[in-house]
C-alpha cells in the first residue's frame, strides 16, 4: 500500500487561493467540480453560500479517446457525462488536471458544454502539464489542504505522454474562455485561471 501524501508535500496554488478569496465577499456560487466528489473539497467550498455539481469526469475520461469520433458524438458524450444545464449555472468551475487527459476536440466539446452549464464570467481553475514530458497515465485526485495548497492523493502509477498545452492550444480548444492569469508552479505544472 502506497503511503497517502502529506499536507508538507501539497502544492502551493496562487491562483486556486485567489479564486477562494473572492468567495469570501458572500455573494451565492455555484461550483461545477469536474472531479470527483472529495470531502475535503465540500468541505472548503461549504463555509460559503455555494451549491456544488460534481461531474467526476475522471472516471469516464476513456469515452473521449475514440479518434473515430467526430465533435457532435464528442459533445454528445460531453453532455452525456456533465450534470444536466439547471436554474442555476456555474460561475466557478474545477477543472483539476482534467484537460491534460483530453485530446483537442474531446477538450473543445467538454468546454463548450461547461460553457452552456455556466454564467458569463464564471471562472475556470486548471492545472496543466507544462514543462514534463510525462504525466500520470490517469488524472490526479486533487483535493485542497487549505484555502492555498492542493494535494494529489492518487496513487502512483504507470506514466504517459503529456500533451503539454500551451496557452495558444488553449485558446483554440476554449474560444468562448480568456486567460485571466496563469502561473508556472514549482511542479512544472501551468495553473490557469480562465473567465469565460
Amino acid at each position: 500500500m502506497q503511503p497517502q501524501p502529506t499536507a508538507a508535500e501539497a502544492l502551493n496554488a496562487p491562483l486556486f487561493a485567489s479564486l477562494i478569496e473572492r468567495l469570501h465577499g458572500g455573494d451565492r456560487c455555484v461550483v461545477l467540480d469536474l472531479g470527483a466528489a472529495r470531502t475535503e473539497t465540500l468541505a472548503l467550498f461549504g463555509q460559503f453560500r455555494s451549491r456544488m455539481d460534481i461531474a467526476d469526469l475522471g472516471d469516464g475520461i476513456e469515452r473521449f479517446q475514440d479518434p473515430e469520433m467526430g465533435p457532435e458524438q464528442l459533445r454528445q458524450q460531453a453532455d452525456r457525462l456533465l450534470p444536466a444545464r439547471g436554474s442555476e449555472p456555474a460561475n466557478v468551475v474545477l477543472c483539476w488536471d482534467l484537460l491534460n487527459y483530453l485530446p483537442r476536440p474531446a477538450l473543445a466539446a467538454v468546454m463548450s458544454a461547461v460553457a452552456d452549464r455556466a454564467r458569463p464570467g464564471a471562472l475556470v481553475h486548471a492545472l496543466i502539464v507544462y514543462s514534463s514530458k510525462t504525466m500520470s497515465a490517469r488524472p490526479g485526485c486533487f483535493v485542497p489542504v487549505d484555502e492555498q495548497r492542493l494535494i494529489d492523493v492518487a496513487p502512483p502509477g504507470a506514466q504517459r505522454d503529456a500533451p503539454r498545452y500551451s496557452p495558444e492550444d488553449l485558446a483554440l480548444c476554449m474560444p468562448g474562455y480568456t486567460v485571466e492569469r496563469g502561473r508556472l508552479l514549482r511542479n512544472g505544472m501551468q495553473e490557469f485561471l480562465f473567465r469565460l
